[in-house]
């Protein structure tokens, strides 16, 4: 196999778009040590703490939000296009980038244009549907799209033709063993062995509804002799839980090493983000999903193939109450063998290859 030498990877705005980026980078440098990996993001976006920390190179470019309606048109638009593509242009002439690869966000957009006004092959990664609007601007110069889950196959149009490869993950991910870390994870966390756990989640900024909702119902928890695990999330305000709990109820307001917390579950209550699903199911973590409400539903869609897999439960935000929690979670989490049937059908519908299978797409790309 030729080795890749220069590789410029798109994508920023929000973990969705970004975590993926950062998987495929590390696939890349691990197959090949010397290769040049450039990344683009924009001035404002999560991109600008976590790519820098991971160790990669990121040029900010000039990005802007896109009109939901999609035409060629777009090429046309003056000024701040022009702009934002002519500087993503000169960073794929300078480091002579061989390929593109997408990950979503408005910064993908000018890198889309600037490849394929050079020729360069554009590779795609897709998570949603419907696609996002960057993505599918994208798919207008490029067929080479790769998606991360089997129902998007089915349910956009846009992507009958994409390539399946999973979602790119972090090796501390698809690489954990679960039950050999749990002592440790217990540890780590103050909670006890004896009893299950509940981890909640509402991803890196955390979700109100999730938040409030849990708290409200400590007491019935800790009285079933149920632990929590509580991530309160980057932007949302602290909550109140009561000291007096007979069971550990910890808070963190913020977890960078989400394996400890997976390792540490029993039971997750999170939101559908597409991450968030290709982990749990990776790691064959049973999940209630709360699917994020103000959107086009894209989060129902990740969640709900797991659901009917076996895997997890759905409910809709509005109706994640106290005493929802009390009459589902607490029987749930108290019933191993229900449990353990569900993680075996997580399991079963995810996988943990995506960093590798796109990275033997983008080599075809490349012709190598």
């Amino acid at each position: 196999m030729v080795p890749l030498r220069s590789v410029v990877l798109a994508g920023g705005g929000t973990g969705g778009h970004i975590y993926p980026l950062l998987a495929f980078a590390d696939a890349l440098r691990r197959h090949f040590p010397h290769i040049r990996i450039t990344t683009l993001g924009s001035p404002k976006g999560m991109e600008n703490q976590l790519i820098p920390a991971a160790g990669y190179d990121l040029r900010v470019i000039p990005a802007f939000q896109l009109p939901r309606s999609l035409n060629l048109d777009l090429l046309r638009t003056p000024d701040r296009m022009y702009k934002s593509t002519h500087a993503a242009g000169e960073i794929l002439d300078e480091v002579q980038a061989e390929v593109v690869v997408g990950f979503g966000g408005y910064v993908s957009v000018p890198a889309y244009l600037a490849a394929w006004r050079r020729e360069l092959p554009i590779v795609v990664h897709e998570v949603n549907v419907p696609p996002g609007v960057a993505n599918r601007m994208g798919m207008k110069f490029t067929k080479r799209v790769a998606v991360g889950f089997p129902h998007q196959l089915e349910q956009a149009e846009s992507l009958r033709n994409a390539r399946l490869v999973g979602v790119p993950l972090r090796t501390g991910i698809t690489q954990m063993d679960r039950p050999a870390l749990r002592p440790q994870a217990l540890y780590h966390f103050g909670l006890r062995p004896d009893l299950p756990v509940l981890f909640v989640s509402g991803g890196s900024s955390g979700a109100r509804t999730i938040n409030l909702a849990v708290a409200a119902a400590a007491k019935r928890l800790a009285h079933a002799g149920i632990q929590v695990l509580h991530v309160q999330g980057g932007r949302n305000d602290p909550f109140d839980v009561p000291n007096d709990l007979p069971v550990p109820y910890v808070v963190v307001p913020y977890l960078s090493d989400m394996q400890l917390g997976y390792a540490a579950a029993d039971l997750m209550l999170c939101r559908g983000g597409a991450i968030t699903v290709a982990e749990t199911t990776a790691l064959g973590m049973p999940a209630i999903y709360v699917p994020y409400p103000f959107s086009n539903q894209e989060q129902r869609r990740n969640a709900l193939p797991v659901v009917e897999a076996g895997g997890g439960m759905l409910v809709d935000n509005s109706e994640l109450t106290p005493d929802w929690i009390e009459r589902n979670i607490i029987p749930l989490a108290r019933d191993r063998q229900r449990l353990a049937a569900m993680g075996h059908a997580a399991a079963g519908y995810g996988r943990r290859d995506g960093d590798e299978q796109l990275l033997r797409f983008v080599l075809e790309a490349v012709g190598r």
